[in-house]
């Protein structure tokens, strides 16, 4: 199985395991990603996803260059809405999503990491956007998402030069948002994971829909949305026990309901 999924603590870890390929993403693993990510959107139990790589060398080393490079346009459009679904499914997952960058992260492997919604990496690691230096360009969201992430100038710097990055300088252009040594990435990432478990699953959700709107469309309809969801919330259970827990100094105990 070249993903697979393990369930601990409401966090649900999404491994890419091909690690003798450096977990490159060829069309079995990227079809079996999409169906693990398809089946917990409809999970209750996985209050956050955690997507990594086999091993301490890659989170995913990029697409198979061998396999796209007999593709013809009809292919390759086929094989860029495939990457382009997985993506989604990170992104508009009601969970949040986490990459715990666990080494290289290039092409495919390093969009798929910015579709996430937070992205933490092992100091060990190496990020970038090489496909200029194949004759292409990033095809599973690479061009939207890392100019949303980083900035208009620095995707561009990225992407034209193909060059990647450390995981510090990573860490100083917001591409990633912590750095950790090898040996502590995972405890902290899940660390982290845990945290937002115990949190409402409803308000998350709605954070989320909230930020995914807020550098798109019209910003006066995205406040709105936000008031709209903000009122929302207080017709459910889990807001009437964070107040009430706020106001009687306990932990709240969030049903998502």
């Amino acid at each position: 199985m070249s993903v697979r999924v393990d369930r601990a603590d409401g966090v649900a870890t999404v491994t890419i395991d091909r690690p003798d390929a450096l977990n490159a993403l060829d069309v079995e693993t990227l079809s079996a990603l999409r169906e693990r990510l398809g089946e917990l959107r409809d999970d209750r139990e996985a209050r956050v996803i955690v997507l990594t790589g086999e091993g301490d060398r890659a989170f995913a080393a990029g697409a198979d260059i061998k396999y796209m490079s007999g593709l013809g346009p009809i292919q390759a459009k086929e094989w860029g809405e495939l990457g382009h679904t997985v993506g989604q499914l990170l992104e508009t997952s009601p969970a949040p999503t986490m990459a715990a960058i666990n080494g290289f992260a290039l092409g495919g492997g390093c969009e798929l990491a910015l579709a996430c919604d937070l992205r933490y990496a092992s100091r060990t690691a190496k990020l970038g956007q090489p496909e200029i230096n194949l004759g292409i360009i990033p095809g599973w969201g690479g061009t939207q998402r890392l100019a949303r992430v980083c900035g208009l100038g620095v995707a561009k710097e990225l992407i034209l030069t193909g060059r990647t990055v450390d995981a510090d300088e990573a860490l100083r252009l917001g591409l990633v948002d912590a750095v950790y040594e090898p040996d502590e990435l995972v405890d902290r990432a899940f660390e982290t994971a845990r945290a937002l478990a115990a949190k409402s699953p409803l308000a998350l959700r709605a954070a989320k829909v909230a930020l995914n709107h807020a550098l798109q469309g019209d910003h006066v309809d995205n406040l709105g949305r936000e008031a709209d969801q903000f009122a929302q919330l207080f017709a459910t259970e889990d807001a009437k026990e964070g107040l009430a827990a706020f106001v009687e100094k306990r932990e709240p105990g969030f049903r998502g309901v």
